[in-house]
């Protein structure tokens, strides 16, 4: 029997908390009485145990048992990592 744990997709956006991510996942809902659609960021902070992700990582996190007061999801896996444009300063002028 297997387990039914919800499943998000969304950007790191901050990873300076020790083993600890905030992602931003975008939902979108319609408005009850003019039916436009609206973007909102929702966040969540994720478990991330090996420390690997980065900010602008495009991941999938899974929902778990609590972990900390505000902790109730975990990485699953990192879909997408941001590139890094590395650049010399004398490249620059």
């Amino acid at each position: 029997m297997g387990t039914n744990r919800k499943t998000r997709v969304g950007r790191v956006l901050s990873n300076k908390m020790t083993k600890t991510i905030v992602v931003g996942v975008e939902v979108v809902k319609r408005d009850p009485l003019y039916k436009k659609a609206i973007k909102r960021m929702v966040k969540f902070k994720a478990h991330d145990e090996k420390s690997e992700c980065r900010e602008g990582d495009l991941v999938r996190i899974i929902e778990t048992r609590p972990l900390s007061k505000e902790k109730r999801w975990r990485v699953g896996e990192i879909i997408t990592k941001k590139e890094v444009v590395e650049i010399r300063p004398e490249e620059v002028t």
